[in-house]
């Protein structure tokens, strides 16, 4: 009778070893209060505040960006506008110098005309004629103007035009300019005119 009152009280006590157990384990596991859920671990909160500085962080940037690019594409346009009118003055007024510096044989040719109303010298006339004409033909080399040669010259087509043949008074002179109509000219080495020849057959 004894023994089996010790078998049943035996049997009790290893019953009621796992309910202590896993009571204990609950214990030990905090509780969410609304949810009865176990608490989020602390890390878990660092890292969403970690993202959420980033995220604010990524944002700033982000609006900075668009504000330097609006400011960039402003001045740009500001740019292609001062560029564009930078150039039509240029077109427009390109030729300033170039007329500034003719200015001046226009005065000797008025001089000249006014010499030959009030003087009979014929040779005084022609010399003054042939000192502007030197200036001038002076002032266009100096602005990258030349005159084609033409004389006892190879007919070429990159600079010549005949306007017709003729035939040679001499074998040597077949194919060549042996006259010249018009002169022609190339400036800084492109053909602006060119020179109308005529040539030996």
């Amino acid at each position: 009778m004894a023994e089996e009152k010790e078998r049943e009280k035996s049997q009790v006590i290893e019953d009621e070893a796992p309910e202590k157990d896993e009571k204990e384990a609950c214990e030990q596991q905090p509780q969410d209060a609304e949810t009865g859920e176990p608490a989020a671990e602390g890390g878990e909160a660092d890292e969403a505040a970690k993202l959420s500085a980033e995220l604010d962080t990524l944002k700033a940037t982000i609006e900075k960006m668009q504000k330097d690019y609006l400011l960039l594409m402003a001045e740009f346009d500001n740019f292609r506008k001062r560029t564009l009118r930078e150039k039509a003055d240029l077109i427009k007024n390109g030729n300033e110098n170039c007329m500034k510096a003719i200015l001046p044989v226009i005065d000797d040719f008025e001089r000249g005309l006014a010499a030959v109303e009030e003087s009979n010298d014929l040779n005084g006339v022609k010399e003054g004629m042939n000192l502007i004409y030197n200036k001038f033909k002076s002032f266009l080399e100096q602005n990258g103007v030349k005159e084609i040669p033409t004389k006892d010259a190879d007919f070429d087509t990159e600079y010549h035009e005949a306007v017709t043949t003729f035939p040679a008074p001499d074998p040597a002179q077949k194919g060549k300019v042996i006259d010249t109509v018009q002169k022609g000219y190339t400036l800084n080495d492109k053909v602006i005119r060119f020179a109308k020849v005529v040539v030996g057959e």
